[in-house]
C-alpha cells in the first residue's frame, strides 16, 4: 500500500455529533410538505446529498409516470422547507465534534497527512456548520487550507456533479492536493453511503465509526475495512499503524 497522504472524513455523524437531528429536521420537512417517508427509509438515505433524496422519494410517491414539472416542483418545496429547518436549527443547538475528533485531525495534520471535510449538505449550511465550530479559520475562498488551519479541504455535495454514494468528492479532494493514487487515501464516514463512496473511489480503507447515525449491527452488513467505536479508537489504530514503535 502506498503512504498515507490524505484521510476523508464525513461531517455530520463523523466528525460533528449528530443525534439524529439531521434526520429529525428531514422527516419534519416531509411532513410540513406532504411526502411519506418513513424514520427507516430517511436513516437509510444518510450521507446523501439531501435534495437527491427528496427528488427519489418523490418519484416513489408519485410514480414513473408524473410529470417532470410536477416533480420538480414537489421536490423544490420538501428541499426548501428542509434548508429552512435544518439552517434555523443549527443557528441555535449546540455544534460540537464527535469523540476524539479534534486529537485525531491534530494527529494527522502532525503526521503531514492532509485532512479533507466532506459532507452531504449544501455549502450554505456546511459553512454554518464550519462556524459554529471555528473550522472556517484559515480556509481561503475555494475552502483549502494552509499550516495554521484546522482542515486541509472542505467539500460539500453541491460542489460536485453527484454527492455520495458517488466518489466525486473524494476525487475532488485528490485533485485539490494532487493525489493520483487513491491507495494513499482512507475514508471515513458513520453511514452506507460513505463507506461505499470510498470503495468506488478506490481507497485503501473505507472506515467506519458507529456512534454516528448507524449500529455497528447496520454498518457491518456493508463492505467496510474496519468499524471503531469512535475517532478515539480510530486515532488509537492509526497511531499505532503510523507512528514507527
Amino acid at each position: 500500500m502506498a503512504s498515507l497522504q490524505l484521510v476523508v472524513f464525513d461531517m455530520a455523524g463523523t466528525t460533528v455529533r449528530d443525534q439524529h437531528e439531521v434526520e429529525a429536521c428531514f422527516a419534519q420537512a416531509a411532513a410540513a410538505t406532504g411526502l411519506r417517508a418513513t424514520a427507516a427509509r430517511i436513516l437509510a438515505a444518510q450521507g446523501q446529498a439531501k435534495r437527491f433524496v427528496f427528488e427519489a422519494l418523490w418519484r416513489e410517491q408519485l410514480g414513473g409516470g408524473v410529470r417532470l414539472s410536477v416533480l420538480e416542483a414537489q421536490v423544490d418545496e420538501s428541499y426548501h422547507a428542509f434548508r429552512r429547518i435544518l439552517e434555523a436549527y443549527y443557528r441555535t443547538a449546540a455544534v460540537v465534534p464527535t469523540a476524539g475528533c479534534l486529537e485525531l485531525l491534530a494527529f494527522l495534520r502532525g503526521r503531514g497527512v492532509r485532512v479533507a471535510l466532506t459532507t452531504g449538505f449544501y455549502r450554505a449550511v456546511t459553512d454554518l456548520l464550519l462556524h459554529r465550530l471555528g473550522w472556517d479559520a484559515g480556509l481561503d475562498t475555494q475552502y483549502r487550507g494552509t499550516a495554521h488551519s484546522f482542515i486541509d479541504l472542505s467539500v460539500a455535495s453541491d460542489e460536485v456533479a453527484a454527492g455520495r454514494p458517488a466518489p466525486l468528492m473524494i476525487q475532488k479532494a485528490m485533485q485539490v492536493f494532487g493525489i493520483t493514487d487513491p491507495q494513499s487515501v482512507y475514508n471515513v464516514g458513520d453511514t452506507p453511503s460513505d463507506l461505499e463512496s470510498g470503495r468506488r473511489a478506490g481507497c485503501a480503507r473505507s472506515l467506519g465509526v458507529v456512534n454516528g447515525t448507524h449500529t455497528r449491527q447496520q454498518l457491518a452488513a456493508c463492505p467496510n475495512d474496519g468499524l471503531f467505536a469512535s475517532l478515539a479508537e480510530l486515532h488509537q489504530h492509526l497511531q499505532a499503524e503510523l507512528v514507527p514503535a
